[in-house]
């Protein structure tokens, strides 16, 4: 594998920001749709990405102006995309889930709080397929993930991530 990610032998197989959830605003959001799933290592809370698409917008932006801007620069850019590369890119809610990792002070100092997340991230990275798409997804790591050995750890974060699905969607409002 080289510096940019690149498998000699496949495609590129990252994390990129467009997988991360980054702002605390939907994290909150996340939280606030009140679905969870536990196991005894992770806890995770999930929305679909359709319902914080249709509720995003207005909460982003202040009335006047620049909501008028957004809606003029997104009719713009569907246009644009209308092409023969439309939809390999950003192709809008449903394309990837993304994921935020919440790792808890309680659980150990700086170095083991990174070393979760690293690990948790690399669970992610290696199992992009098996993973459900359309979600925002938060993960809790309990304590006792930091000496935890990694494959039983994958097994159960990709089986309660399988776990999300069409019956967990909320109803329509």
């Amino acid at each position: 594998m080289d510096c940019s990610g690149q498998a000699a032998d496949g495609p590129r197989q990252d994390f990129p920001r467009a997988s991360r959830l980054l702002r605390r605003a939907d994290f909150e959001a996340v939280y606030g749709a009140g679905h969870r799933r536990s196991s005894p290592q992770f806890t995770l809370s999930f929305r679909s990405q359709d319902a914080l698409a249709t509720s995003r917008p207005r909460q982003e932006f202040a009335a006047g102006r620049q909501w008028r801007e957004f809606e003029t620069s997104r009719s713009q850019r569907g246009s644009e995309t209308s092409g023969a590369n439309a939809g390999t890119r950003g192709a809008g809610p449903g394309a990837r889930s993304r994921f935020g990792i919440s790792v808890k002070k309680a659980v150990g100092g700086a170095v083991v709080r990174n070393r979760i997340r690293r690990r948790i991230r690399e669970i992610l990275r290696r199992n992009q397929t098996e993973i459900p798409t359309g979600w925002d997804i938060v993960i809790h790591p309990r304590r006792s993930v930091a000496e935890a050995p990694f494959a039983p750890l994958e097994a159960e974060l990709v089986r309660l991530l399988r776990s999300l699905g069409p019956s967990d969607t909320p109803p329509a409002s």
